[in-house]
């Protein structure tokens, strides 16, 4: 080989080495450290970078990207003196390249360490139910002070959240009975509210249904007695526009004797006062229509009603004999009772016989 081409491959060697050494190219979201002769000199950015071979190295390569750290669970006893198993998740970006390098030795331990120590100062103010429900604020509280300590390092906490809040096996069983005691109230709660509602739409249903009932009977009652009302007034404009005679009202006064017992609860009724004078009427109308048989019946009836004077008269002077129960004059004033009833009724049945005829015989001619 030719000496002088040695030399040239040796130069041409070295001038390779320290274009190399002095080109450094970053990528993006990267930070590279330079030191020179061991001194901090300087950050290189993302792209092309030349530094002085030999005398500037690179020191430390940091992600500026926001990352995530999630510790392992830590022990933390509260207010209640409860032991507690916190996992916590740490969001954090580096800010400042040469501050995270040189101003602290491992800045995810130092994060680590201070989220540790925050927590036990912040869970040990509250007791178990309020760690439980107060989350919200035990975040806040914690971002607030490592935001304030890692800022010196270069970096800045954006979010920290705790995962999960793990209570002794002992705690969750009395919880998990707290809960299911709280349903079953809850539901038993519910329970009597629905029964309650049920009652009280039904005793309005039935309050409702018993005011339609009686409003439908006053309704009912109202009518009925108008077409009563209706009908005894026009029977009674038929009767005073035909002008019935004595006849046919007694005939009808006698008819209505029979209905008083037709009810099977009626053990006794009454019969009317006027029942002698209502015969009489009757046997007066269908008897005999002379002249001479009306004076005559005038005068017995005058006849009759002295006697009945004197009568009374003597019993007032004398008195009333009392009639003994088993005398003969008691069951002789029996059978004349009897004797006098089944007369009326030969006399009702002739006279409702002879109305009969006669209205058969007089209704053409008023037509």
């Amino acid at each position: 080989m030719d000496p002088v081409v040695i030399p040239i491959l040796v130069a041409a060697l070295v001038v390779v080495f320290l274009v190399a050494a002095t080109v450094r190219i970053v990528p993006q979201a990267r930070r590279y450290n330079i030191e020179r002769f061991g001194r901090y000199r300087r950050t290189l950015q993302p792209g092309l970078n030349f530094v002085l071979p030999v005398a500037d190295r690179v020191n430390t390569k940091l992600d500026v990207r926001e990352q995530v750290y999630s510790s392992d669970p830590k022990p933390v006893i509260t207010e209640d003196n409860l032991v507690v198993n916190i996992d916590t998740v740490l969001y954090y970006q580096i800010t400042d390249p040469r501050a995270a390098a040189y101003e602290v030795a491992d800045y995810l331990q130092a994060i680590d360490q201070l989220t540790v120590t925050t927590l036990r100062n912040v869970i040990g103010s509250m007791d178990l139910e309020g760690t439980l429900t107060s989350r919200e604020e035990i975040n806040a509280r914690l971002r607030a002070v490592l935001d304030d300590a890692s800022g010196k390092w270069g970096i800045r906490v954006n979010r920290v959240e705790i995962k999960a809040i793990d209570p002794p096996n002992t705690i969750k069983e009395a919880m998990e009975k707290q809960m299911r005691a709280e349903r079953d109230k809850r539901a038993a709660i519910l329970h009597a509210e629905g029964e309650r509602q049920a009652k009280i739409l039904t005793a309005e249903g039935t309050k409702q249904k018993d005011i339609l009932e009686a409003q439908g009977t006053q309704q009912a009652m109202i009518l009925r007695a108008d077409g009563e009302s209706k009908a005894v007034e026009l029977v009674f404009q038929a009767v005073h526009r035909n002008n019935a005679d004595a006849k046919v009202l007694a005939y009808k006064y006698l008819e209505t004797l029979p209905h008083l017992a037709q009810s099977d609860n009626n053990t006794f009724w009454v019969i009317p006062g006027e029942l002698t004078e209502a015969i009489r009427t009757v046997t007066t109308a269908f008897g005999d229509q002379s002249p001479g048989a009306g004076l005559s019946a005038s005068a017995e009836r005058e006849d009759a009603a002295a006697a009945a004077d004197v009568a009374d008269s003597d019993k007032d002077s004398v008195g009333a004999p009392e009639i003994e129960p088993n005398s003969t004059l008691a069951l002789d004033a029996v059978a004349a009772a009897d004797e006098a009833a089944k007369q009326a009724a030969a006399a009702v049945s002739d006279a409702k016989a002879e109305a009969e005829a006669a209205g058969e015989t007089r209704l053409p001619g008023r037509r």
